[in-house]
């Protein structure tokens, strides 16, 4: 691979000499993505070009402490670059080895006061990671500081569009649990949009740049002349976590024209029920999480990134129990369709047999166990679980003071000491995992019960998922029993309401993209009943086919992942053999992943490699059937034989047959309206 390192620190004489700055310029390997850092006018900014267009205009920096104020009178003092070529395992994301390579730029500065500071620009072929350094100051002091506000900001060029989700009101909707990070997305909306709610918008924040002249109409670019994601990364019980706001347009004293400047948000004071500073205080010499922008030509750099784990390390290292085995796997799961009447100790039993007959490792136990079955059934559950070669995880609310949801169990997860009780007891009856539902919002006192939650959970030898919460950021990595996160308006929605029915292709195939590009996703269930009721024969239908659900098994990416089937799907031959058996072997862990086609929202198309065996899933949200020729090469060679899934175009019925990869490494095939396909050998 070419290594390339860029830096130059220079005057910028051309303008008055009351704006002279200094600025410096760090490419990534390839030399294609390059990061400007200025302090014109003593206001730190930076800009991103990408083979020579820019694609972040010059974007404002710093900070207010309440020791300082580094927004103004700053000047850069020196610079140091680096090579950072690092490879690392994960076996819970999108990819199993890692090689990352980056050049890894310091920027130092000074205010007024002769105070410092310092940012970290990690610039890798289509990813700029960046954070704050701040030192100890003179004297040794102070060695704390709260970060009062950030002035970070992204500015990004006329034109371009959105897809994001709104940040909601705090304490609103049921119980009072918002936020949940369980808005709707809006696809290639304006800049000018404001947020539903007033308050901006969720990471991760998708973005599609307008298109040059030269890319022009009736080419592959003819709507966007390329793609940025910005999110974050690394956010632990050290900070809070953070959004972007709404847009404002770009004014001195930036001095730039042509576009819009979202800004770093930190929580709103009504979050976690009030409780908690929505300021985070560090010790120092400390950081700030890291900000991350992916940018592509195309979506491929955006789906396949890697970058929040990149710049992250783990915390702590995964209990020997965990290590030992692979923990993960495919789940049922009674709620979803037999909702709170399900919670007892029979039905669960149903469950854990249609686990062990599909050779499921997991069962999921929701909530009101501990009231409905009782703790020393559940023993009794667990125990009969193990001898079906099936694990249990079972529920429990946060709460704690956070909100009103009434679910019980309560309190048990809240403090240390429950938690070191009721984990204990967990271990000792052999349960593999829990799964946390209804926080807070992003205060630091949140994000420190996140990682209290989890770590205690890794000295039991346990599994995490989270509900009714935020996304995580990098979590997968620094925190290796963490497993994946809802935050997303999921699967639950399609059983409540018909309107999340019909929006579930669109959801499907927009969170590839940027929800599940930038974290793992608990979707909650490839649901298998025709209707959402549990006599499968009333309520509303499902509104996408089979293969649109299997293959979203997929495109979904989920270490411990829901096949939310029921009893009925298998008593009643409700489904066709070979979707039963292609359910039985669906892989959950991947050691590859490629984008080979897709829009936000419309479509996708993603490889996945699980050892030696690809999958090839796509999706479609479009109302008319969808022809697409299939980038296959270094997938399947030419020549291939492939099993093809995918529902016919007259019936809509599920159809199993073969398609063969062509001489030049092309397949073409046709996706129906909500409906889906599969490729493998």
């Amino acid at each position: 691979m070419k290594k390339t390192v860029m830096l130059m620190l220079a005057l910028l004489t051309s303008l008055p000499a009351s704006m002279l700055g200094r600025e410096a310029q760090v490419a990534s390997p390839s030399g294609k993505l390059v990061v400007a850092v200025t302090d014109e006018g003593g206001r730190p900014t930076y800009a991103v070009t990408f083979d020579g267009r820019q694609v972040m205009l010059p974007s404002a920096l710093g900070f207010k402490a309440n020791f300082g104020d580094f927004t103004q009178g700053l000047k850069i003092t020196g610079t140091k670059a680096e090579q950072v070529d690092k490879c690392y395992e994960m076996r819970q994301a999108k990819q199993s080895h890692v090689h990352y390579v980056a050049t890894l730029l310091t920027v130092d500065f000074e205010n007024g006061q002769k105070q410092k500071m310092s940012m970290q620009f990690s610039v890798g072929d289509h990813d700029v990671a960046f954070r704050y350094l701040i030192p100890r100051q003179r004297g040794d002091n102070p060695k704390s500081a709260v970060i009062l506000s950030e002035q970070t900001s992204f500015s990004l060029p006329e034109g371009t569009t959105t897809f994001l989700t709104p940040q909601s009101d705090p304490m609103i909707g049921w119980e009072r649990t918002k936020p949940s990070y369980e808005e709707v997305y809006q696809a290639d909306a304006p800049m000018t949009q404001r947020s539903q709610y007033g308050h901006g918008f969720t990471f991760p924040c998708l973005f599609g740049l307008p298109p040059t002249p030269s890319q022009g109409r009736g080419t592959a670019n003819a709507e966007h002349g390329g793609w940025v994601l910005i999110s974050e990364t690394g956010v632990s019980s050290a900070y809070c976590g953070s959004r972007l706001s709404d847009c404002k347009s770009i004014e001195a004293p930036l001095g730039a024209v042509g576009g819009a400047s979202y800004q770093i948000a930190y929580p709103m004071e009504g979050e976690n029920n009030g409780v908690g500073s929505v300021a985070p205080g560090i010790a120092l010499p400390g950081e700030t999480p890291w900000r991350t922008i992916t940018v592509g030509e195309t979506l491929k750099p955006i789906v396949e990134t890697t970058v929040q784990y990149d710049v992250v390390e783990p915390l702590y290292q995964l209990n020997p129990q965990l290590a030992s085995v692979n923990p993960y796997g495919r789940y049922t799961w009674s709620w979803l369709i037999w909702q709170d009447n399900s919670i007892n100790y029979d039905d669960q039993v149903k469950f854990i047999d249609l686990a062990s007959s599909m050779g499921y490792e997991l069962c999921l136990v929701d909530n009101w166990w501990d009231n409905n079955i009782g703790r020393e059934r559940m023993a009794q559950l667990s125990k009969y679980a193990q001898q079906k070669g099936v694990s249990l995880m079972l529920w429990y609310n946060s709460n704690g003071f956070e909100n009103d949801a009434p679910q019980t169990p309560r309190q048990c997860m809240n403090t240390a000491m429950a938690r070191d009780r009721e984990m204990a007891w967990l271990k000792s009856i052999g349960v593999k995992g829990i799964k946390v539902d209804f926080f807070g919002g992003d205060k630091q006192e949140t994000m420190k019960l996140y990682e209290d939650i989890l770590y205690d959970a890794n000295r039991y030898g346990l599994l995490c998922i989270f509900h009714g919460c935020t996304l995580p950021r990098g979590w997968e990595r620094m925190y290796p029993n963490y497993v994946s996160s809802e935050a997303v308006l999921a699967s639950e929605n399609v059983f409540f309401g018909e309107d999340a029915a019909k929006r579930q292709p669109f959801d499907l195939t927009m969170h590839p993209f940027c929800r599940n590009a930038s974290a793992s996703m608990d979707w909650g269930g490839i649901i298998m009943n025709k209707y959402l009721s549990k006599d499968n024969k009333s309520r509303h239908t499902r509104k996408t086919t089979d293969i649109f659900e299997m293959a979203s098994g997929i495109t979904m990416q989920a270490a411990v992942q829901c096949v939310a089937m029921q009893p009925n799907n298998l008593t009643e031959n409700e489904l066709p053999p070979f979707e039963v058996e292609w359910l039985k072997a669906l892989p959950t862990t991947w050691d590859e992943t490629r984008f080979i086609d897709g829009y936000p929202g419309r479509y996708v198309v993603l490889a996945r490699r699980h050892g030696d065996d690809w999958y090839v899933a796509g999706l479609s949200a479009l109302k008319e059937p969808l022809k697409l020729t299939l980038d296959l090469v270094g997938i399947f060679p030419a020549g291939t034989q492939l099993k093809y899934y995918v529902d016919d175009r007259k019936t809509g019925q599920p159809t199993l047959s073969t398609l063969k990869v062509d001489k030049k490494g092309k397949a073409k095939v046709e996706i129906q309206p909500n409906g889906g396909l599969i490729l493998q050998r």
